[in-house]
């Protein structure tokens, strides 16, 4: 496996792949380990996952240019990355145990309760745009709640892959409780099918999210998919324009327009739609694209090559259909995979722009009559994993967030993933949740047990 460096298309390392006896040697090890991690205290657990926290905040630098070198980020975000990473072995250690202590339940018995017990070893099955994040989001939880872990990382970030795996062993893990494994999606079947697997989460596509549900189903184990999503940013004619469009150009661009949950389909309301594109068109411009460890830059390049044809093919698709080119709209020539800040307006249905999730810095604009219609339109769509609307009428955004399709609606804010706040999808977007007291409980056991008075 290659990782190549998306700003200059320059070789950074190339990873042998882990041979079948390999992995079926590391799957072992794990289960083995986790028999005896199951039993370790929750204090126990908290000491090591605090200091798991400190290794990334004072290596963040290290941690951080290896992200971007790996897939193109600017350093600024590839540090508040690993900085979210660090607060979230904070979170989880310090209310894993409160979250998890067992619930007693008044039935008929003397006495009721659940009880949260670890499954077992659970396969991660992760993706390359946030590629700390998304495996520490899955990891953190489950080493709390006593599961292990088995990585499968996207095979362009094999570096960040083996570093977390050290940070975990570096802060005091056993060494064989959380494990990266270098191998090719050919593989990841005889790992769900292995009896020592106990359940495997996915981030990533819709169409990776099916095989893998079919595959979990096949076998009897627990799934939880977070996919992707074509988020709705509805801006309504109340709303602080200023404020909203400065929020929704971040959110769009933010990794280069890489990200699962941030605005792609903005929903304006057509008394102030002008105004917006223009707003969104000169911040847009005035996006500073360039080298990702350069501190300036404000967006690096997407972070390969088919991801790049694929939102230009997107992009010329729609045009060629009747979509309207505001700003960008073509590859930017010379190294690197780089693609323009692009604002497309008069799409409609049937657009690929409008129907699939652009998965790169691409505005799509939508105008509509009023609330009604962007609810709509909102909701005309496969996916459902966030949405963000904007109004000065509180009560309004709540009412239009309550109609609204999706796992997470944000009012007068961007969508985001918080450790406090359970985050997941419906439709195509996928099923479970990750994060809060909902996630960490996904791979667990929820056992009931019930005790009548003694004889």
């Amino acid at each position: 496996m290659k990782s190549i460096n998306p700003f200059n298309k320059k070789l950074i390392k190339e990873y042998s792949e882990y041979s079948v006896s390999e992995i079926d040697i590391i799957i072992n090890d794990v289960n083995k380990e986790w028999k005896t991690w199951r039993n370790t205290s929750f204090t126990f657990r908290s000491k090591l996952m605090k200091k798991a926290g400190e290794i990334l905040r004072s290596d963040m630098q290290k941690f951080a240019e290896l992200i971007t070198s790996e897939m193109g980020k600017v350093i600024s975000q590839s540090e508040a990355e690993i900085e979210k990473c660090a607060a979230l072995c904070d979170y989880y250690a310090d209310h894993s145990q409160q979250i998890l202590n067992d619930e007693i339940i008044e039935t008929d018995a003397h006495k009721s309760f659940a009880s949260f017990e670890p499954l077992g070893s659970i396969l991660a099955i992760m993706p390359w745009n946030f590629p700390f994040w998304q495996v520490f989001r899955f990891a953190v939880p489950n080493l709390m709640a006593g599961n292990a872990v088995i990585l499968k990382h996207a095979p362009n970030v094999c570096g960040c892959s083996l570093a977390i795996e050290k940070i975990f062993r570096k802060a005091g893990f056993p060494d064989n409780i959380f494990r990266s494994l270098i191998i090719p999606v050919e593989l990841v079947d005889r790992i769900i099918a292995n009896d020592l697997i106990s359940g495997v989460t996915l981030t990533g596509s819709a169409k990776a999210g099916s095989i893998v549900a079919s595959q979990a189903g096949k076998y009897l184990k627990k799934s939880v998919l977070e996919l992707g999503g074509s988020d709705p940013f509805i801006v309504l004619k109340d709303a602080d324009l200023k404020k909203a469009c400065q929020a929704g150009t971040d959110s769009r661009l933010l990794n280069a327009g890489q990200v699962c949950i941030s605005a792609k389909r903005f929903i304006v309301e057509e008394e102030i739609a002008d105004e917006f594109i223009e707003n969104q068109k000169t911040l847009f411009e005035n996006c500073i694209v360039g080298d990702p460890m350069n501190k300036s830059s404000e967006m690096g390049p997407m972070a390969r090559l088919d991801l790049l044809e694929n939102i230009n093919h997107q992009v010329r698709k729609s045009i060629e259909m009747g979509a309207r080119l505001i700003c960008g709209g073509n590859i930017v020539e010379g190294d690197g995979f780089f693609y323009p800040p692009t604002i497309l307006t008069n799409v409609k249905k049937g657009m690929p722009v409008y129907d699939e999730e652009t998965f790169g810095p691409v505005s799509v604009i939508i105008r509509v009559k009023n609330a009604e219609e962007a609810i709509k339109v909102a909701n005309d769509t496969i996916y459902g994993l966030g949405a963000s609307i904007w109004t000065s009428d509180l009560s309004r955004g709540e009412a239009v967030a309550r109609k609204i399709e999706a796992g997470a609606v944000f009012v007068n804010g961007m969508t985001k993933s918080d450790a406090r706040m359970p985050f997941g999808g419906i439709k195509k977007s996928g099923y479970g949740r990750e994060l809060a007291s909902y996630g960490i409980k996904e791979f667990l056991n929820i056992k009931t047990i019930w005790m009548g008075q003694g004889c």
